[in-house]
């Protein structure tokens, strides 16, 4: 899928503090979230159902990364 993306509005964690090699998010209608390298923020983004955001996220909170 193609998915024009010049309006979404960004973020970052506040975790992330002043630095700027972070993942930027964006919610991106109802459906889908936006995914992006804040280093490169004119290159592509990732796109994802908001559903698998969400276990994805919540995979990471119970240290799903560590645990692999």
């Amino acid at each position: 899928m193609n998915y024009e993306l010049p309006g979404a509005q960004w973020f970052k964690s506040s975790h992330s503090g002043t630095a700027n090699e972070c993942v930027e998010v964006a919610w991106l209608g109802d459906t889908n979230v936006g995914v992006r390298d804040s280093k490169h923020a004119a290159g592509p983004a990732l796109v994802f159902r908001r559903t698998d955001w969400a276990a994805f996220t919540t995979w990471l909170g119970k240290g799903g990364a560590t645990s692999a």
